[in-house]
């Protein structure tokens, strides 16, 4: 694989999954460490990404404001979080992970909604804090400065003190055998956590991530009640996770 292919590919995952391991594009694009950390750093080297020890992170991780016109696959992640908000109702608590997912859904949620929101997410908490009807609970911890999200036993504990109505997570990875899946330790806790504090459990994940797997394991999936993706709930990629039970929106 040429250089550019390599770093074209590089890219990609970044915008899929927002961090990337040099052991796992190693092994992916059958080439050594060393090549992918020169890689890395000349792709920091351009303000592309942020290179970090085994890996680098998506330059998003740098930001708390993401504006929507700079999201990958906007219009995907709209689409989804149109669909999210038709799950929530007046007086429900409400639990979200982060992502630019969330925060697409904390933007289209109606203003006349009257809800509780709670999250660790730095950014999801201020998009939520615009919102004139609902309230909003910041889980409080040692902040992530890679994630931007409170991580840590204090707050999983917090969680753990709920009982959420819904929780909407967003994914990272999601495949038929080895479920919902992290690239990131800390997070992978949090929405653990999350999932067990929750009468429901809402995956949202654009299709590209559909049958992709990440190093952690969150949970299998039979603890996701409902998937909702960008495609048509009857779409061929969709068929083999409704047929696992989960509904698909």
């Amino acid at each position: 694989m040429l250089k550019k292919e390599r770093q074209v590919y590089i890219l990609h995952q970044l915008n899929l999954h927002n961090k990337v391991l040099s052991s796992v594009l190693s092994t992916e694009m059958n080439v050594s460490e060393d090549t992918i950390r020169r890689d890395l750093y000349e792709l920091a080297d351009e303000g592309k990404l942020i290179k970090v020890h085994g890996g680098a992170l998506s330059r998003s991780f740098n930001e708390v404001h993401f504006p929507s016109n700079g999201v990958y696959s906007q219009n995907k992640k709209n689409t989804i979080a149109q669909k999210a908000v038709s799950l929530i109702k007046d007086g429900m608590f409400v639990l979200t992970s982060g992502g630019t997912t969330i925060l697409e859904m904390a933007r289209t949620l109606p203003s006349q909604l009257k809800a509780t929101f709670i999250s660790g997410s730095i950014p999801a908490v201020l998009e939520y804090t615009h919102h004139p009807n609902i309230e909003v609970i910041l889980i409080g911890d040692k902040v992530s400065k890679n994630s931007k999200i409170t991580v840590g036993l204090e707050a999983m504990a917090k969680i753990r003190q709920m009982q959420a109505d819904i929780c909407f997570l967003g994914t990272n990875a999601i495949d038929l055998n080895h479920g919902i899946t992290e690239n990131d330790w800390d997070v992978a806790q949090l929405k653990k956590a999350m999932i067990d504090s929750s009468k429901k459990v809402v995956c949202l994940t654009i299709s590209e991530k559909l049958d992709t797997v990440q190093p952690i394991q969150i949970c299998e999936l039979k603890k996701i009640h409902t998937l909702i993706t960008e495609l048509e709930p009857t779409d061929p990629k969709l068929r083999a996770y409704a047929e696992e039970g989960i509904e698909v929106l």
